[in-house]
């Protein structure tokens, strides 16, 4: 299917045409060589006779200087190679046709010559303008033998005879050397596509090796290190390009290979191969059957497993929480209700009362833990949209203040450029977010005896990255244990779940936003949002649409 598609590219067979092109030249200046040994053949000799030496010298002369010049162009005229290979071949022709009419006795010979002339061209032209040489040939042949020159008083049945069987041959040799051409660059251009295919494959392959997260490594049987991928060179403790002796680099590693190759059992217990560097659990495979000159070490990082497996259990906890949270909803309801009930009683005292209220207490931090989790369960896929920062920061703080009493607490929002900042977000899931976080600094960002102060801030970071900051003046949060405030169910308040930070930070993921806390000097904390400019994602989109 692909070959039509060679057949007419250009640059399909450059190599080749050149080649053939020079082959072409060059064997004109020989075959000039041989008209002028002929036409200045010594005279006692006597071959071939020359019906007119001068006119035979001085068209030999001429063809010699002709196919001196073509040599020489050789390389220019590739630019328009089919034009200079037709003008040639005319010339050619003529020359030819001339030669044999001045020296008769040597027809055969130019005439076997010639048809050097017209395969090699049918090897760079069409087949169609190759027949057409081959029939000019033919009848030059024929009219020779016809009609006869001035020049070549030799006319008879027997040139007849042998033009007819020259032309036949022209016609055959041109046809074959011409498909065999066309042939000859679709397999060229084929075996370029295919090597350019291969080309980018290794490299696919190079790039895909080296980018693993799991280390590789070839050895030889010398444990020496053949190729070493970034991960393996990092597992490795980061050794330098002239380290390749794989005792010296990882003796434990090169113990193990030993060990394996010798008794073929893998040791598969984790080991350390470098200070600093997370422990590995290292495989080898041949890498050819019954070779043992080259081995292949897999190095998995037990952290990334480590992760996987933390993550997997995240997920099946995840489910088995909402579906607990889903069963504990109702009986929790009616605890909360009959509380309400026992509290509308005339007949208790302050004991029950406050057995009442501690009921209630629980019962509704309770109902926040159920609905994180069902929340954290049950998240929808996010809808962003462009949104102006600045509005909206004074937005959520005006319904935030209207929704909550504040008391001698104080909310506030604070634009600090002039210029728009435009952000794209889900607003829903974004309100969350800046909802849990305000939450949370009026809770325990305030110094003790003191109201809180809460800022929402919508500035630009650098490059134009919108930025959406929540900071108070409170006493900030520790160094180890703001390490661990975005973990699930990990909170310092008695009454807190451990899911409010968690559900942030997961939420702006899903809206390809950055989450982190940021301690402000002079006391306090400050939860910083970096979101995607809504710019880069138009023209992101853009491209997908163009593409």
């Amino acid at each position: 299917m692909s070959s039509p598609a060679l057949l007419t590219d250009p640059r399909a067979g450059t190599a080749t045409i050149r080649h053939e092109l020079s082959f072409l030249n060059v064997f004109r200046l020989v075959q000039s060589l041989v008209y002028i040994g002929l036409a200045f053949s010594p005279a006692g000799m006597g071959w071939p006779q020359l019906t007119s030496p001068v006119f035979a010298r001085t068209l030999s002369t001429v063809y010699l200087i002709f196919a001196l010049v073509a040599l020489l162009l050789n390389r220019r005229s590739m630019s328009y190679v089919r034009t200079a290979v037709a003008v040639t071949l005319v010339i050619d022709i003529a020359a030819a046709m001339m030669a044999i009419a001045a020296m008769h006795d040597a027809r055969i010979g130019i005439a076997m010559m010639l048809a050097v002339n017209l395969c090699a061209g049918a090897l760079i032209l069409p087949l169609r303008l190759s027949g057409f040489f081959a029939a000019l040939a033919t009848l030059g042949m024929l009219g020779i033998s016809v009609f006869g020159w001035s020049l070549a008083a030799h006319a008879s049945d027997r040139d007849l005879l042998e033009g007819a069987l020259f032309g036949l041959a022209y016609f055959a040799t041109t046809a074959l050397c011409s498909v065999l051409g066309q042939q000859l660059r679709a397999t060229e251009a084929l075996a370029e596509q295919r090597s350019t295919d291969l080309a980018n494959l290794s490299q696919i392959n190079e790039l895909i090796i080296r980018r693993m997260k799991t280390g590789v490594l070839l050895v030889d049987d010398a444990n020496r290190i053949h190729q070493i991928n970034e991960s393996a060179w990092m597992l490795l403790g980061n050794p330098g390009a002239d380290q390749r002796d794989l005792g010296q680099l990882a003796p434990e590693l090169s113990r193990r290979l030993y060990h394996w190759m010798t008794s073929g059992k893998l040791d598969e217990t984790a080991t350390q191969l470098a200070d600093g560097v997370p422990e590995v659990v290292p495989r080898f495979t041949r890498l050819a059957p019954n070779d043992d000159s080259h081995v292949l070490i897999f190095l998995d990082d037990t952290s990334l497993l480590s992760r996987r497996a933390e993550e997997l259990t995240l997920s099946s906890l995840g489910r088995l929480s909402a579906s607990i949270a889903h069963e504990i909803r109702n009986p929790l309801a009616a605890i909360r209700y009959s509380a309400q009930l026992l509290a509308e009683s005339r007949t208790m005292d302050s004991t029950d009362q406050r057995m009442v209220e501690i009921i209630n207490n629980h019962c509704i931090r309770l109902n926040e833990i159920i609905e994180n989790i069902l929340q954290l369960s049950r998240r929808e896929r996010s809808r962003p949209e462009t949104l102006d920062l600045g509005h909206w920061a004074q937005d959520f703080v005006e319904e935030y203040s209207q929704g909550n009493d504040l008391g001698v607490d104080s909310l506030r929002s604070i634009a600090t450029s002039s210029v728009p900042v435009v952000a794209l977000a889900d607003p829903q899931q974004l309100q969350q977010v800046v909802w849990n976080l305000v939450q949370n600094a009026l809770r325990y960002g305030r110094l003790p005896g003191e109201p809180a102060r809460v800022m929402v801030v919508a500035r630009q970071g650098e490059h134009g990255v919108p930025i959406l900051e929540v900071i108070d003046r409170g006493p900030g949060i520790a160094p180890k244990v703001a390490a661990q405030i975005f973990e699930p169910f990990y909170t310092t308040h008695e009454y807190g779940t451990g899911l409010g930070l968690y559900l942030a930070r997961q939420m702006s993921e899903a809206n390809q936003a950055a989450l982190e806390y940021v301690r402000v000097a002079g006391g306090g904390s400050c939860f910083r949002l970096t979101l995607t400019p809504a710019q880069m994602n138009k023209a992101t989109s853009d491209d997908d649409d163009e593409s």
